[in-house]
């Protein structure tokens, strides 16, 4: 019996180590030693979503500050060409599904005109199963929403126009 949970702890531990290795949040297996005999295993962690965005929207923020001499026009012409070049765009820190809401029917975390202060919940990503808090990377108003609720997000894609 000693033996079957030293073999455990080393499968679980390299179960981690994969984790690591390939940069996921979370593995899962089960794992048979016979007909009433199994081990089920889920190995996860919290992906650093404050810090992505964060090291996504950094170099957003020099920009902003660079063409200080003709602030009009460029606030008139990149938000209305491509709002991924806007620089006070909110670009999405991963893959997956957007939700304006906490849940079905509830109102949404932001709205157009909604002044937010950095940290706070703009909406939800979900990737692989798991609800991701999307916090404003700075302080300012929602001037306006990219996505739709429910509706998938690529990364580094804009959600959203916060000035």
């Amino acid at each position: 019996m000693t033996k079957k949970n030293d073999s455990d702890v080393n499968f679980i531990q390299a179960l981690a180590e994969l984790l690591d290795a390939n940069d996921l949040t979370e593995i899962e297996v089960m794992r048979e030693y016979g007909e009433a005999d199994s081990l089920n295993v889920r190995v996860s962690r919290q992906a650093p979503v404050q810090q992505v965005v964060q090291s996504v929207a950094a170099p957003a923020a020099p920009a902003a500050s660079a063409p200080a001499s003709t602030p009009a026009a460029a606030a008139t012409t990149a938000p209305a060409a491509d709002p991924a070049n806007d620089p006070n765009a909110v670009p999405s820190p991963m893959v997956g599904t957007a939700y304006l809401s906490a849940e079905p029917g509830a109102p949404a975390f932001v709205q157009i005109g909604d002044k937010v202060s950095e940290g706070q919940t703009l909406m939800i990503i979900e990737a692989m199963k798991t609800m991701n808090h999307i916090p404003a990377p700075k302080s300012g108003t929602v001037k306006r929403v990219l996505v739709d609720d429910g509706t998938p997000v690529e990364f580094g894609a804009p959600l959203m126009i916060i000035e």
